[in-house]
């Protein structure tokens, strides 16, 4: 996709905030028809710009009281080592956030967990079982100061 326009910006700040806008609503908001804004959203989604849509669950309201941040080292950084391990780290549902670093560690986690008991038995079940892990380092976050879901436009 080419760079976006002030028009499509302000499309993709409006759906940042009110995902479930109306086309008509959201056309309105920026100055478009609402034919021309439904087909600026189609190339928005089909080019990528727009990844997906979804509501944003509280993690403390499901009960999940803890977020770990877990620092992974492997064995090597071969490609069948890594394949090996995302393939794997993708089947535990507690795990909201894996990356693949550059420096010490291999891979950052980040984990809910109900409690230190669940968190335990997420460490014991999964974690360790994961393949070619050699070295697990967790933290846990006293409080969250600023977690956002998009960057600003």
């Amino acid at each position: 996709m080419s760079a976006l326009d002030a028009i499509d910006t302000a499309m993709l700040r409006v759906l940042q905030h009110h995902g479930r806008i109306s086309n008509a609503e959201l056309a309105e908001k920026v100055g478009l028809s609402p034919s021309a804004c439904s087909r600026r959203l189609d190339i928005l989604e089909k080019s990528g710009v727009i990844s997906g849509y979804q509501a944003r669950l509280s993690h403390r309201a499901l009960d999940y009281k803890i977020i770990a941040i877990v620092h992974i080292s492997l064995s090597g950084q071969f490609a069948k080592t890594l394949s090996e391990f995302e393939a794997a780290v993708k089947l535990c549902p507690n795990v909201l956030v894996c990356y693949l670093m550059s420096g010490e560690y291999d891979y950052i986690l980040r984990i809910a967990a109900r409690d230190l008991e669940d968190y335990e038995r997420i460490h014991r079940d999964w974690l360790s079982a994961l393949p070619h892990v050699v070295k697990i380092n967790s933290s846990f976050a006293l409080r969250e100061i600023i977690d956002r879901p998009n960057v600003g436009l």
